[in-house]
């Protein structure tokens, strides 16, 4: 079994992150224990997308002789993409975790040039994650003189036949639709893997990690909110319930208030709904707690909240003038 493979070769898992350029009196990589707490089991995440992760890297794992018959490098290759604020970082850690791979976090802003990004791949050691997170905010603002040429070489040239085996290597970008097309082919990236804005399934995972909730009175308005268009992501989710973690109604009624506002915002989860897969590879209820007692809490359907917001929204933009009015579309 390749999970009882995974249980005997436990070891500390180490967290390394390169220095500056100029920098290298203890060398360019430093080291500090990896303690996320992360996992598979904690990402909130649509369970058939995490069943095809955990098994799309165990046939990684079992397939060292398969790579080698073939003449190719042992290794894997992922994108992960999405809106800022859900999980794509927390997810590089659980498949650190869940593989017990050492974690190189590259910062290619510390990298000064191609040569300098060739060093400190084949400074790594077998048994890694390589990661490169904001990409494609890289490739907008970057400012060194680390080529687009330089990239691609790292991501698939020679220097990754001569730095070992046994590699995972993860980039993370907010959207791929501004990205040259010869970063995203197969071989440079294997897996496409959408982080989306939340949705109810994502909401009831969250409600049960951070409350212990897995039904409560309030989740058919939640369910509507959703339903609706409410554009949040597992990150300001999980900070609402954190704020309200003894008042478990307090936190949902939270959720639902924050979701309203969203409502009506464009967002690139429209377009691409909840989690998905793109693989080039042939691979494949609890009662409230904590809360006082008082009166009896009505609930009020969510069409009127947001009916009631709506009035708030347009007895607020009557007090303000056309530039506010401006300010406050742009910034939405």
């Amino acid at each position: 079994m390749v999970l009882d493979e995974i249980e005997q070769r436990r070891r500390e898992v180490k967290l390394y992150m390169n220095t500056q350029s100029d920098d290298q009196r203890n060398g360019r990589w430093r080291s500090f224990p990896f303690t996320h707490p992360s996992t598979l089991d904690t990402i909130a995440m649509d369970l058939d997308l995490k069943n095809k992760v955990k098994s799309d890297l165990e046939s990684f794992l079992k397939s060292k002789q398969y790579y080698h018959r073939l003449g190719r490098v042992w290794k894997r290759s992922y994108l992960l993409y999405g809106p800022s604020g859900t999980g794509k970082s927390s997810f590089v850690a659980a498949m650190a975790n869940f593989l017990s791979y050492d974690v190189y976090d590259i910062d290619l802003w510390r990298v000064s040039d191609d040569s300098d990004l060739k060093m400190l791949l084949l400074q790594t050691k077998n048994k890694s994650v390589i990661v490169i997170e904001d990409l494609d905010r890289f490739m907008v603002e970057k400012s060194t003189a680390l080529s687009f040429s330089g990239v691609l070489n790292f991501m698939d040239g020679i220097v990754n036949t001569c730095c070992g085996d046994e590699r995972v290597m993860v980039f993370t970008m907010n959207s791929k639709d501004q990205i040259d097309p010869a970063i995203l082919r197969p071989g440079r990236i294997d897996v496409h893997i959408y982080f989306p804005l939340c949705d109810f399934n994502s909401f009831k995972s969250l409600a049960n990690s951070y409350l212990g909730l897995r039904d409560h009175k309030l989740f058919p308005q939640v369910e509507e909110v959703f339903q609706g268009g409410a554009k949040l992501s597992a990150a300001e989710i999980g900070e609402i319930m954190i704020a309200n973690r003894t008042s478990p109604s307090r936190a949902l009624k939270s959720v639902i208030t924050a979701a309203l506002q969203t409502n009506g915002e464009s967002s690139v989860a429209g377009k691409y709904g909840r989690g998905s897969w793109e693989s080039s590879s042939p691979w494949a209820s609890a009662e409230d707690s904590g809360e006082s007692s008082g009166c009896k809490e009505s609930l009020v359907p969510v069409k009127e909240i947001r009916k009631l917001y709506g009035l708030l929204k347009l007895k607020s933009s009557n007090k303000i003038g056309p530039s506010d009015h401006e300010s406050q579309l742009i910034l939405r």
